[in-house]
């Protein structure tokens, strides 16, 4: 039976950001990095993989561990962790997936007879002369390697990092490379050397001053994409909260601003701001992909208070009859085909927006501890054994909200809530107007549920709920009849 799709898009216990999605065969196929629930890093598990059906977006397949680190004979101790990855598959049919040590300013790469692997290493990127690619003075600094096969079999590789300021600049500065936008290669068919030119793709933030993309220039996170002949290069911009687009009749440029694909806050979209951010933000990295006529691009948002506990999102796109891409709002059912059903039980981690009273912030540190700011978080461990994420610390004034719903013939909703706080839940359609339902809670030290009846008309609507009261409780789940 197909199941409904929420946002995020793979199991609550699991974490795999960076997001580049496939149509391999009748399955759409995720490929990222892979964090873990309070990891003290980046990417610091091995590469796995998940699938699913095109067909049935909401049910999820476990490929397993797709590559393990140790593999790369650059890392046989196993102390560098694996940034972003990506994966094409290769004129000789198989598929090779490119990625870069964490502690590396080259790009490894790795092959598989099957899209969900195994992969075994296979060789580094380098120039004609056997020099590796991202050790001559003029090679970009290779960070989040992206790998393009278009349709004549020419293959690229997009590369690149590129802060505005700071010690982090000035450290890259120092080891070399060229750190001032997105660079591009084209390989030769062996998918390793280095072919030709090194080519800008998207100027860095210094650069982008007095251009088009002032304010968006080039942070990381490469990513290519054709869509009617056109080639659509996305990357994450320096405010590292959104994911951009540029446009060009070449894989190799030059390459025009398009805009912004989405925020993880909505940032830019309806007038909202960093000020009223609908999203905790952090930094994001995705791609596009085409599943049945309908293009999506894929996102990640950070969990547990912290930067790099990053789970992956999904929206569908609307692509004008002039390539033009509209900005794509952040929802609960991005991968759904529509709104989720008006009845029903739905965790709580499956929120699109959440703020407290204050707002909300940028996860720019390993750790967060504030204590007036609700948050994503589970009981502990990293695998199936703790499937329990929910949202802790609402205090009063915090809001989550959940995008959409088709509301038909919904008579109550009950949450389920614990913690030391005694008020009400008001549940809104629309911020403005005057609740739809008002929830009396108590405080209690297990999960209890409390309902109430709720008046919403037909039609499809995003669900609020706002808390009000002393203390603070944490939001497991709600049940709409």
């Amino acid at each position: 039976m197909k199941k409904q799709a929420f946002n995020p898009y793979l199991p609550s216990y699991e974490y795999v950001p960076d997001g580049e999605p496939y149509v391999f065969g009748d399955r759409l196929y995720v490929f990222g990095s892979h964090d873990a629930f309070s990891g003290e890093g980046f990417c610091i598990n091995n590469y796995v993989c998940w699938s699913a059906s095109v067909d049935d977006l909401g049910g999820w397949r476990y490929e397993g561990v797709i590559y393990d680190r140790m593999q790369d004979p650059l890392n046989k101790k196993g102390n560098q962790f694996m940034n972003a990855p990506d994966v094409c598959r290769g004129a000789d049919g198989r598929y090779y997936l490119y990625y870069q040590l964490h502690l590396d300013k080259g790009v490894s790469v790795a092959v598989a007879d099957e899209p969900q692997g195994p992969y075994e290493f296979y060789g580094h990127v380098k120039h004609a002369d056997g020099k590796r690619y991202g050790y001559r003075k003029k090679d970009a600094y290779a960070f989040d390697p992206a790998v393009f096969a278009d349709e004549d079999g020419r293959v690229y590789l997009y590369t690149g990092f590129s802060p505005d300021k700071g010690g982090f600049r000035f450290i890259l500065k120092l080891r070399g490379g060229e750190i001032d936008g997105g660079y591009v290669v084209e390989l030769e068919q062996d998918m390793l050397t280095v072919k030709g030119k090194q080519y800008e793709t998207v100027p860095g933030p210094i650069k982008a001053a007095g251009t088009p993309y002032e304010g968006h220039g080039f942070f990381e996170a490469s990513s290519m994409r054709k869509i009617n002949r056109k080639y659509y290069f996305v990357y994450s911009s320096i405010l590292s909260h959104e994911l951009c687009y540029a446009v060009s009749d070449s894989p190799v440029g030059p390459f025009t601003y398009g805009g912004t694909l989405i925020s993880i806050g909505d940032i830019g979209l309806d007038g909202v701001t960093e000020a009223n951010a609908r999203n905790f933000t952090g930094n994001t990295h995705g791609g596009m992909v085409n599943i049945n006529g309908q293009w999506y691009i894929f996102y990640h948002r950070q969990t547990n208070q912290q930067k790099c506990a990053r789970q992956g999102c999904a929206e569908p796109l609307v692509i004008d009859s002039d390539g033009q891409i509209a900005q794509a709002e952040m929802t609960s059912c991005g991968l759904n085909g529509g709104p989720l059903e008006g009845k029903g039980t739905y965790e709580a981690r499956i929120a699109c927006n959440l703020w407290g009273a204050k707002g909300t912030f940028a996860y720019v540190e390993l750790h967060h501890k504030e204590t007036e700011y609700p948050y994503f978080t589970q009981s502990g461990g990293d695998r199936e054994e703790n499937p329990d994420q929910y949202i802790a610390n609402m205090r009063d004034g915090a809001v989550a909200g959940f995008k959409y719903f088709d509301f038909k013939e919904t008579e109550t909703v009950s949450v389920r809530i614990r913690g030391t706080g005694t008020g009400e839940i008001d549940v809104f359609t629309d911020l403005d107007q005057k609740p739809a339902a008002r929830i009396p809670v108590h405080a209690s030290e297990s999960w209890n549920d409390f309902s109430a009846g709720i008046s919403v008309g037909q039609g499809v609507y995003p669900l609020y709920f706002k808390y009000t009261g002393d203390g603070s409780i944490d939001f497991d789940r709600f049940r709409l009849r």
